[in-house]
């Protein structure tokens, strides 16, 4: 299982998910540009002193991630989809996508892929969730799925 962020801009997100990462042994990609410095505090603080211990790659393009492994299933995570993210079965080689926190995912690979978009479902009056939220959510049923890493 691999979590990407693509541009992500709050270092405090990165840092959780990071933490989060290091918790569930998942890889973590992050697309540059990025809104923060990597080794800046707020990673530091959110990551705790976990952050030595993550698997992280920097990359500049989401191809690079893709081209890694040709064969995985890559899931767009984005308010626009239609398809709930429980509505999947997923494996341990896919790769969630997730957008930044401002922008979300790029209008083009949305439409380009619109048949692996994926939502978490929302009902009250907020535009998304805060995606280290978002990506606790999703990970985690995967790895519910999966049998929690058993």
């Amino acid at each position: 299982m691999k979590v990407v962020l693509y541009q992500p801009e709050i270092p405090q997100n990165t840092g959780n998910i990071g933490r989060l990462c290091v918790a569930t042994k998942t890889t973590l990609y992050l697309i540059r540009p990025l809104g923060f410095h990597i080794d800046s505090k707020e990673i530091e603080r959110s990551g705790l002193d976990y952050w030595k211990d993550l698997d992280l790659k920097l990359v500049d393009r989401l191809d690079e991630v893709i081209v890694e492994s040709p064969h995985s299933q890559v899931w767009y995570l984005s308010t626009k989809g239609e398809r709930l993210y429980t509505d999947v079965a997923y494996q341990a080689s896919d790769i969630l996508v997730f957008g930044s926190e401002g922008h979300g995912l790029p209008a083009e690979i949305l439409s380009k892929n619109r048949e692996s978009i994926l939502k978490i479902p929302m009902w009250g009056p907020t535009r998304s969730l805060n995606l280290a939220t978002s990506v606790g959510v999703v990970l985690y049923e995967a790895y519910r799925q999966m049998g929690f890493g058993d």
